[in-house]
């Protein structure tokens, strides 16, 4: 007796399918699994046998075959123990074999017959729904994960007897109703920390709005205590919301990744990710013997915040260059090449010398030889992929004193959310959504200059001695300071306000 079906696998963020084949023949009880299973799917053989019997199923006293089709690409996880069960149980007639037709089903099965959750639902679902499946059955807390998906219907099973009992026409699993108000950001600005907290520092803020509302990298540069990383974990708070489409490929990195929660399916608010200086280039930018997503893809379509910057590994640095330049980053292993998206905002912070407080001789004694050697840590092509480079002064005391009402973080969101939508209004139909994704056509296109403005940013490319790679970054940065002020055409204004922001390249090049 064959039965056959539908189930998904997952290679790297992506799914593709895979038919199980369930033989059931005479001869010697036995229980084979092939096509290329690893350890997790082979051990899959015990879950399912004592799953079936400690449900008061009949199991099989045969010889029990299965297959994971295509037969040349890797199985791993435990997701095909549910579909492996009811084939078995579909050979021997505990329910029509017609009853799973344009159906996929996937999920974990303990030893007493319940279903447990599975990472990657929602690229699974997704899928099977591009491949005109209807119908999925998944475990009940990936149920709310798997509704994402328009078009399919759901069937949240919490055992195997429940999934048989549905199947065999006994008692029917009701589909999971989606919430019509379900993709409700979940932002709340009471719980978010506040621009209006941080004292003095105007010129660390307004270079913070423009990061924000075009996504352009920012390196915030000062002594301890001027308030780098209190404006950067602000940053979220002045962040514009998820279109429906960005959260959608976010959760799905989240889901293969196992972060998803019940109560937070759907990620709508934009990541802020900010990993401890002491990270592996692995844990940064994905990888493992079967590669999962690092931190710059957890920060996709958001933050990824590192604090003391110098003191991160220098390779770990170093292998974040091409992932900024090309928003996705490429894992190659034995098994195979993987590509995850990082189309994220690097947002640093770091210390002028090794001690901190350089400039001041009464506080710092580092040598030149110190500070170069300190620099240097942070190569000239990390630092050319950054659009803001700003300085931090020490915080004055009249600032600190001074009570009057400071801006809030809801103010500067208002002026990034109103320069957001012009940019989604300009992008349309080209697959972007800020100004810093923008190619070197579309920098063309959206980022003229009057003659007398080239002929100053002329001066300033020769003087700075800037790269082509900057002079991109000088026309967004100058095209987003242009939306946040409301104009259609860039001016000397917005330009000359962004060139201020190079002016450190050379010094901190050394």
């Amino acid at each position: 007796m064959l039965s056959i079906l539908n189930s998904s696998a997952l290679l790297g963020i992506e799914s593709y399918p895979v038919a199980v084949e369930v033989d059931l023949s005479n001869g010697l009880p036995a229980f084979d699994i092939v096509g290329l299973p690893d350890s997790a799917v082979k051990e899959s053989r015990e879950r399912v046998r004592t799953a079936i019997r400690n449900s008061g199923l009949p199991f099989p006293v045969k010889r029990i075959t299965v297959n994971l089709a295509p037969a040349d690409t890797k199985k791993e996880g435990a997701s095909f123990d549910l579909p492996i069960a009811l084939g078995i149980l579909a050979s021997i007639a505990a329910f029509p074999k017609n009853a799973l037709e344009s159906s996929i089903c996937t999920g974990e099965l303990s030893l007493d017959g319940s279903v447990r959750p599975v990472n990657g639902v929602l690229p699974m679902v997704y899928d099977a729904q591009h491949r005109g499946i209807k119908n999925c059955f998944v475990p009940a807390e990936n149920a709310e994960e798997a509704a994402l998906v328009e078009g399919m219907e759901v069937f949240p099973v919490h055992s195997l007897t429940e999934a048989i009992a549905h199947l065999s026409g006994k008692a029917k699993i009701p589909p999971y109703q989606k919430n019509t108000a379900f993709f409700q950001t979940d932002r709340t600005d009471g719980e978010l920390l506040d621009f209006s907290h941080v004292k003095g520092q105007e010129n660390a803020k307004r270079a913070m709005e423009l990061a924000a509302a075009g996504s352009h990298n920012i390196l915030l540069i000062g002594p301890p205590g001027s308030g780098k990383t209190m404006l950067a974990k602000r940053l979220p708070s002045i962040l514009p919301d998820l279109s429906f489409d960005e959260s959608i490929e976010i959760t799905k990195i989240y889901s293969v990744a196992g972060l998803l929660r019940q109560k937070n399916t759907l990620i709508r608010t934009r990541p802020f990710r900010s990993p401890h200086h002491t990270i592996s280039p692995s844990a940064l930018t994905g990888g493992g013997r079967v590669p999962k997503p690092g931190e710059i893809s957890l920060a996709h379509h958001g933050v990824l915040f590192l604090d003391e910057l110098p003191e991160f590994q220098r390779n770990a640095l170093e292998v974040m260059r091409q992932p900024l330049e090309d928003g996705k980053v490429t894992i190659s292993r034995v098994n195979g090449t993987l590509t995850f998206p990082s189309d994220f905002m690097l947002a640093a912070a770091m210390n002028p010398c090794p001690c901190g407080y350089l400039g001041n001789g009464e506080k710092c004694h580092c040598s030149a030889n110190e500070i170069a050697k300190y620099h240097r840590k942070i190569s000239g092509p990390l630092l050319d992929r950054i659009d803001l480079m700003i300085e931090m002064p020490p915080v004055a005391y009249d600032d600190l004193e001074n009570t009057a009402p400071a801006e809030t973080s809801a103010a500067v969101r208002e002026r990034v959310v109103r320069a957001h939508a012009i940019q989604l209004e300009r992008f349309r139909g080209e697959g972007i959504y800020f100004n810093s994704q923008m190619n070197a056509a579309q920098v063309e296109k959206y980022c003229p200059l009057a003659a007398k403005d080239r002929d100053v940013l002329r001066s300033a490319f020769e003087r700075l001695d800037l790269s082509a790679r900057a002079y991109h970054k000088i026309l967004k940065l100058a095209r987003t300071a242009a939306d946040l002020d409301g104009v259609e055409q860039i001016t000397l204004r917005n330009l000359l306000e962004v060139l201020q922001y190079r002016s450190l390249d050379r010094k901190y090049m050394l």
